[in-house]
């Protein structure tokens, strides 16, 4: 399964999300990375300005990231929708949620 997923390399729940999929050989992983470039990072803002599912997000103070696309167009910010949660340490299942902006590593 080809997964495309924007974050950032300064988001730690984007490294944890990033890190696991890297490791899954049923993955293909299109890594986006916000912070790289002005073209990534507006393809991003793109999906954030204009999809619904980032209305609580942007509400709420947070950026968005990860952002996971699926190959059937689906997309989500919960790693769990993507993989079997057993995949997942309790850590990263209790703290994967899109990064927030105010300062404190809030994710």
């Amino acid at each position: 399964m080809k997964i495309t997923m924007y974050g950032a390399e300064i988001c730690p729940d984007c490294v944890e999300a990033k890190s696991i999929l890297s490791k899954n050989s049923n993955m293909e992983l299109d890594y986006r990375n916000i912070t790289e470039s002005t073209s990534i990072l507006k393809e991003f803002l793109s999906y954030r300005d204009n999809e619904k599912m980032f209305n609580p997000i942007k509400e709420s103070g947070k950026i968005g990231i990860p952002l996971f696309i699926l190959e059937n167009g689906t997309k989500t910010f919960d790693l769990s929708d993507i993989i079997d949660s057993s995949q997942l340490t309790q850590d990263s299942n209790a703290n994967l949620n899109s990064c927030s902006l105010d300062g404190r590593g809030n994710c």
